[in-house]
């Protein structure tokens, strides 16, 4: 595993996590189950380091720096950028609020990218090159994976952890 994946899941680790409903008794979390009764349940937290200022993240379910399923979501303010990058495992995306743009490639190339909105979906085999950007609204999506999971920048410059951008 390389520096910047385990930036991410040591930052991960220190991200809220959303609330369990308890309504379905404990048997249901003693069996890992996890019930988000509405959106407005989801606890967030700053992001990690390598990822754009502003940007707020909470762990649904799982744990993306150990193997098996996990569930992040994730909120990226208005005017964000996240550079060309790829991901060690598959990836799925869906866009719960407000609008961002995807683009495949390992070069940004916004007049390529396809804007997605609420109710849009976006699978990524792993190792595909893609970059994200939001306009001028924020967006709150749902990533979800397999651990142990991670954020590879095509240009180590990106990353917003190596520059003043990344500093929370």
């Amino acid at each position: 595993m390389n520096a910047l994946a385990r930036t991410l899941i040591l930052a991960l680790m220190t991200v809220p996590i959303a609330t369990v409903a308890s309504a379905q008794g404990s048997d249901h979390a003693a069996h890992g189950g996890v019930t988000v009764p509405d959106g407005a349940s989801v606890v967030y937290g700053p992001g990690p380091a390598n990822l754009p200022k502003g940007t707020q993240i909470s762990l649904v379910a799982g744990d993306p720096a150990k193997p098996g399923p996990f569930v992040l979501r994730i909120r990226f303010p208005a005017d964000t950028l996240i550079a060309p990058h790829t991901h060690a495992q598959d990836e799925t995306l869906t866009i719960l609020a407000g609008s961002i743009h995807h683009q495949h490639g390992a070069t940004l190339d916004k007049a390529a990218g396809k804007p997605l909105r609420a109710g849009g979906f976006v699978y990524l085999p792993r190792d595909m090159p893609h970059a994200l950007w939001t306009t001028s609204e924020p967006v709150e999506l749902q990533v979800n994976g397999t651990g142990p999971f991670g954020l590879n920048y095509i240009d180590p410059a990106d990353d917003p952890s190596r520059t003043a951008q990344g500093a929370r």
